[in-house]
């Protein structure tokens, strides 16, 4: 059933029911000529025998012999039709591929189809097409572009195609539609509004694509934190591995100074005990050969050889006194101590080995603007205008007192708050004797006495008049550094649990509270000390953070 652009009227090659070129044309009794299995299977499908065209009835069935000379004339019609549609270039066929819209017509191969017909609810190739645009019975057939399931484009109520949108309803709607079920409703004709919702959906494309596009870029920005983190887990499993290492080998060598060392008094009072040991033996054999000397003489009947001997036994032989003569068993106290905290201060210089001043520029980087909080401070502390500085002053002032507020406690903390991630701050401590820094967690006791200790929220080192370091752990650990700090950086990670003190100028690592459980808030905490008479006078100032 081929057919092309006809330059003769194709309405007379056309079968009035398939709507197609003739394929074995009969002609009817009353003149009227269709395909032969068209008229056969209508006729099998009906009571009465009669032409679809004009109605006329047979009280018999006809008997139909195709008509040779229609046939020809279709035979001609077709290869002049496969002729011109050879020599056309724009009548190149397709067939049709996964995902497009084949011919309902095509027998065998399937060609793709130009155009769906809303009409005969049907799909047409090129070919198959050139009815719908030739004939003038099928040109007033409504063409879409190829589509799929053409009954869903049809009203189910009237059976009319859905050319026309009810912008009231937001429904699709055919014409009958317009006039009885939704006769008072806006409407648009289709078309029109199926370009408004393809520009919206062009827009909500372009929107999506860009949610890709980012969602893309996030997914290179994590890739690159897992290969940096892979770096850094390396690295720290290598420092860790040097560092543990020389930790092993620090507590056998201390293991092995103890040992040796108890071992050492120990062999030593031995010895001192086998030397007294000795010298009382051989005094007990010179008193026991005087003894028996003695005896000898006392039983003697020779008085004149009594009288002689006598001047020479007379009195005990020359000893040692040997009453305040003692072994006193060494003493080991503190020996276990002074060795574990050896192996402490060799612990602190490995950790200050692990803080290049490369490191130090890393935690730099998450350094936080941070300024003092005037509610939260004592009545006796002096904060500067720009919440930057404090210090103390002789005379308390009469501020209103309220529940972030430290009664007693010469301490204020700093507005901002960490709950996640990673925080730093650096304070000037120059020319300072005492002072307190760190953090705390919210929820801490703000009046009355406070206990500087991790367990009662607060993780803080502390400079003390006797120019003593102290760690604020439990217990409080004294810190050993070779220099006094001028400025003291603070780091918080918090997933990590980590608080760490920094000597800022030096590069190098004060003190770092490890295992920490953070499940609130924390606020930067300083405590500038007391006056004490202006020798405690100098201010401690947050500094801004520069990464040399």
């Amino acid at each position: 059933m081929a057919a092309a652009n006809y330059l003769r009227s194709e309405d007379q090659f056309l079968c009035s029911i398939c709507l197609d070129v003739f394929t074995d044309p009969v002609t009817t009794p009353c003149g009227h000529n269709f395909c032969k299995n068209c008229i056969t299977q209508h006729w099998d499908t009906n009571d009465r025998y009669w032409c679809p065209i004009c109605k006329e009835a047979f009280t018999t069935r006809p008997e139909l012999h195709v008509n040779t000379f229609i046939s020809e004339m279709v035979a001609q019609f077709r290869q002049s039709a496969q002729q011109e549609a050879s020599s056309s270039s724009s009548s190149e066929t397709q067939v049709s591929k996964p995902g497009e819209v084949p011919c309902d017509v095509c027998t065998g191969t399937k060609l793709k189809a130009l155009k769906s017909c809303l009409v005969c609810l049907a799909s047409y190739c090129e070919t198959h097409l050139q009815s719908h645009l030739t004939a003038s019975r099928l040109k007033r057939h409504q063409l879409i572009d190829p589509v799929e399931n053409l009954e869903d484009r049809m009203c189910m109520k009237h059976d009319k195609p859905l050319e026309l949108f009810c912008k009231t309803d937001q429904t699709c709607v055919c014409a009958l539609c317009t006039v009885l079920d939704h006769k008072t409703h806006e409407f648009v004709p289709l078309k029109e509004e199926c370009g408004g919702k393809k520009a919206e959906l062009g827009k909500t494309e372009a929107e999506i694509q860009q949610m890709i596009q980012k969602r893309r870029l996030k997914i290179q920005e994590i890739k690159r934190s897992v290969d940096l983190g892979k770096e850094d887990a390396d690295r720290a499993i290598a420092e860790g591995v040097q560092v543990f290492t020389s930790l092993k080998e620090s507590v056998e060598r201390g293991q092995a100074n103890l040992i040796h060392t108890i071992k050492e008094k120990q062999n030593t009072t031995e010895k001192q005990a086998e030397a007294f040991i000795k010298e009382l033996e051989q005094e007990i054999s010179e008193l026991m050969k005087r003894r028996t000397e003695v005896e000898q003489l006392s039983r003697s009947e020779d008085h004149l050889f009594q009288s002689f001997q006598s001047q020479n036994t007379h009195h005990p032989p020359s000893t040692k006194d040997w009453t305040e003569v003692s072994v006193r068993p060494p003493s080991y106290e503190g020996s276990v101590v002074r060795a574990v905290a050896q192996l402490e201060e060799t612990l602190n210089k490995e950790m200050r080995k692990l803080l290049p001043e490369s490191d130090l520029k890393r935690v730099q980087q998450y350094a936080v603007d941070v300024t003092l909080d005037p509610d939260t401070a004592n009545p006796e502390l002096i904060l500067s205008d720009d919440g930057k500085q404090v210090n103390h002053c002789d005379v308390k002032k009469n501020l209103p007192d309220n529940p972030k507020r430290f009664s007693t406690g010469l301490c204020v903390l700093g507005k901002q708050s960490i709950s996640s991630g990673r925080f730093y701050f650096e304070v000037q401590v120059k020319g300072k004797t005492k002072w307190t820094l760190g953090v705390c967690r919210e929820s801490i006791n703000r009046k009355g006495d406070i206990t500087l200790s991790p367990e009662d929220g607060y993780s803080t080192i502390r400079l003390t008049i006797g120019k003593e370091y102290i760690a604020f752990n439990d217990p409080p650990v004294r810190l050993s550094l070779k220099s006094q700090p001028q400025k003291v950086g603070v780091f918080v990670d918090y997933e990590e649990g980590l608080v760490s003190f920094y000597d800022v100028d030096a590069a190098a690592l004060i003190y770092c509270f490890t295992g920490c459980s953070f499940t609130e808030k924390l606020f930067p905490y300083f405590n500038p000390g007391l006056n004490d008479g202006g020798k405690n006078s100098a201010t401690l100032i947050i500094s801004p953070v520069r990464v040399n």
